[in-house]
């Protein structure tokens, strides 16, 4: 938790001077009673106007005093909570795009996100709380009571008996309040996973007719929410009611003996009434104190919550150099040294001591059957995951080596999902080179094979692209997203099945145009279609993470077994392959 304490260093001020001016308003409070008092004794009981008046006014100057001072602490308040949100945001979303893809997988894209707004959210009261009221509530508390005992110390015995009770109440709804918050925070991240997996598959469900179990999923783990909510505020219902309870029975004890008093001539009036007022102080602050409570202990799991984000470290350890490193021009351009990876360490491997090496300007195809290892290949390249043994070197320099901005500046990749962004689709494929021209972008489209039905698009290369690229249909995005690659002028291009939605012819074309835009371009590309990759200079055939062949198509068709499989299963109908 003390990590989070740092964010809030830059409003040391409004932290120290908000409680100041919160209990200048406190002061004030605790002594309108005793003035109160004063003006019976004095003034009310001895008929005397004068008096009335000028303590009237006197109470009215601390009224306003007292509001202004409010105000002041409300304004350092606010201006310290919202800054420390912002800044613990920003922090978070910082951290979180630093971690490797490792770590983003094993939280979940749910749970970030309620992390990093509604745990944020429950920290920025609880600093809001802090400031106003922390300190002023037991003040208030302390400050009648010692008033109270100045007035009348055999009355003020009573409040103190009460204390131990009213502690008791306290400890027993923090004890079991506590971990329910924690379980009801994990339960909304179950219902954010369910509503992100619906709204992102909304199509797929459609088609399948799933509508009603997907509906039944939501209901079950939204009413599993509901009862813990329930729970949690059933015990926290208690609160206020035990501490009015254990207050009220005190206060009817104070006025049967106070009217004793009063009756043997040892106690005022006045002195009843303000003592009166004084219970009714502490009662008012027990309350905002046992609110306090159940705000304090939300944001205790929040804050568990936010921390655990914050110190988790990323499993890739960047190189801090800031020069360029030098490049062996002799050595293989990419070269996997007995490289084996798993994504549990303690789980099967997804590689298994694979060897490779790609010259410059070579084009090596991939292909292999559904979870041989296609994809985990090529994401080792740019360390979106480190290896789990070997290496992997890029010009003969291990790529551990590189910082990750130069690592990946020479690297365009180019995902199986076609992810777009808001914007238009210059700006889409302007992530790929910031500083591109308008001219720039257009040759990488045409490349692409994007330049015609952009050209066709109201608004041109200005058309606005909606959230996910949902306005454009998948060939479309497919494109974009390898035009993006291409405007940066990468030394290596990874297609990662990144053509599939593409017909046949334009296909071909990519190929051709990705191969004359660049003869020094080194192309990898994944693919589940032999027709793809069957005019690369290599294809590399992986199985269940081993490499189970490399070479040309005519060399592989002669021997392995592996590659002619996938060839007679995609081929053998259409061009007579026995």
């Amino acid at each position: 938790m003390s990590e989070l304490i740092g964010y809030l260093k830059p409003y040391k001020k409004e932290v120290i001077l908000g409680p100041i001016f919160k209990l200048i308003e406190a002061i004030f409070e605790l002594l309108l009673p005793t003035i109160l008092a004063l003006i019976i004794n004095n003034g009310v009981n001895q008929h005397n106007t004068a008096y009335v008046i000028k303590m009237g006014f006197v109470m009215l100057a601390m009224s306003l005093l007292g509001f202004c001072s409010s105000l002041v602490c409300q304004y350092f308040a606010a201006r310290t909570s919202q800054g420390f949100g912002t800044t613990l945001r920003n922090a978070m979303f910082t951290h979180i795009f630093s971690l490797s893809h490792a770590e983003i997988n094993h939280w979940g894209n749910s749970t970030l996100i309620n992390r990093i707004t509604n745990d944020v959210n429950q920290l920025q009261l609880a600093v809001a709380m802090l400031i106003r009221l922390v300190i002023r509530a037991p003040f208030i508390c302390i400050g009648a009571m010692i008033m109270a005992m100045i007035l009348d110390f055999r009355l003020a015995l009573i409040l103190i008996a009460a204390t131990p009770f009213l502690g008791l109440v306290l400890y027993l709804i923090i004890n079991k309040t506590s971990p329910l918050y924690t379980k009801y925070q994990q339960k909304m991240d179950r219902i954010a996973q369910i509503l992100e997996e619906n709204l992102s598959g909304v199509r797929i469900i459609r088609a399948f007719a799933q509508k009603r179990n997907e509906q039944q999923k939501f209901e079950t783990a939204n009413d599993d929410l509901t009862i813990t909510a329930v729970r949690v505020g059933k015990i926290s219902a208690l609160l206020n009611p035990l501490t009015t309870l254990v207050m009220n029975l005190a206060i009817l004890a104070i006025l049967w003996l106070g009217g004793i008093h009063i009756n043997s001539g040892t106690l005022s009036q006045g002195d009843i009434i303000a003592f009166v007022n004084y219970l009714t102080q502490i009662l008012l602050a027990l309350i905002v104190v046992s609110n306090l409570v159940i705000i304090f202990t939300k944001a205790y799991a929040s804050a568990k919550r936010v921390t655990e984000v914050l110190t988790t470290s990323s499993s890739i350890i960047e190189n801090s150099a800031e020069s360029v490193v030098p490049v062996n021009t002799s050595a293989p351009l990419i070269e996997f040294r007995n490289v084996s990876f798993g994504y549990n360490p303690t789980g099967d491997r997804a590689l298994s001591n694979l060897s490779i090496r790609v010259a410059q300007g070579e084009t090596l195809g991939i292909i292999g059957g559904t979870g041989s290892g296609k994809s985990t290949f090529v994401n080792l390249i740019p360390r979106f995951y480190d290896v789990t043994d070997g290496e992997i070197l890029i010009g003969g320099i291990n790529i551990k080596d590189f910082p990750l901005h130069e690592l990946r500046q020479k690297i365009g990749f180019v995902p199986q999902k076609a992810v777009l962004f808001t914007g238009t689709v210059a700006e889409n494929i302007r992530w790929g080179n910031p500083n591109a021209s308008i001219e720039e972008v257009a040759a990488a489209a045409k490349i692409a094979q994007a330049h015609e039905f952009i050209i066709d698009l109201p608004g041109r290369y200005d058309a606005p692209v909606t959230r996910g690229g949902t306005n454009l249909s998948g060939g479309q995005r497919q494109r974009l997203t390898i035009a993006r690659a291409m405007v940066g002028h990468p030394q290596i291009l990874i297609l990662d099945d990144s053509a599939s939605a593409l017909d046949f012819a334009t296909e071909a074309a990519l190929r051709q145009a990705i191969r004359r835009s660049s003869h020094n371009l080194t192309l990898l590309m994944v693919s589940q279609r032999i027709s793809t990759i069957q005019q690369a200079d290599r294809i590399l055939v992986l199985d269940d993470g081993h490499m189970a062949g490399i070479g040309t198509h005519d060399e592989l068709m002669n021997t392995c077994r592996i590659y002619q499989e996938i060839y007679r299963s995609q081929l053998a109908g259409s061009e007579g392959v026995a």
